[in-house]
C-alpha cells in the first residue's frame, strides 16, 4: 500500500508541474488571478479537487 501511495504522489506532482513546465505565463496569470478570489471560492474549489479525487481514488481501489 505504501508503494501506490508513493506512486499517487509522483503522478500528481508530474501533473501538477505540467503547467509551469509548458505554459509558465498562462499558469503565472491563472495563479496571479487565483489569489485575488475571496477566500470562500477558493474553499469551495479546493472541497470540489479533494471530493473529485478522493471519488477518483475510491473508483480505482474499488475495481481492484
Amino acid at each position: 500500500m505504501i508503494v501506490e501511495l508513493w506512486l499517487a504522489i509522483g503522478i500528481a506532482l508530474m501533473l501538477e508541474g505540467l503547467g509551469p513546465l509548458l505554459f509558465p505565463e498562462k499558469w503565472r496569470k491563472m495563479m496571479s488571478e487565483l489569489s485575488s478570489q475571496p477566500s470562500n471560492l477558493l474553499r469551495r474549489i479546493g472541497g470540489c479537487l479533494v471530493a473529485a479525487g478522493f471519488a477518483i481514488a475510491y473508483m480505482m481501489w474499488s475495481s481492484k
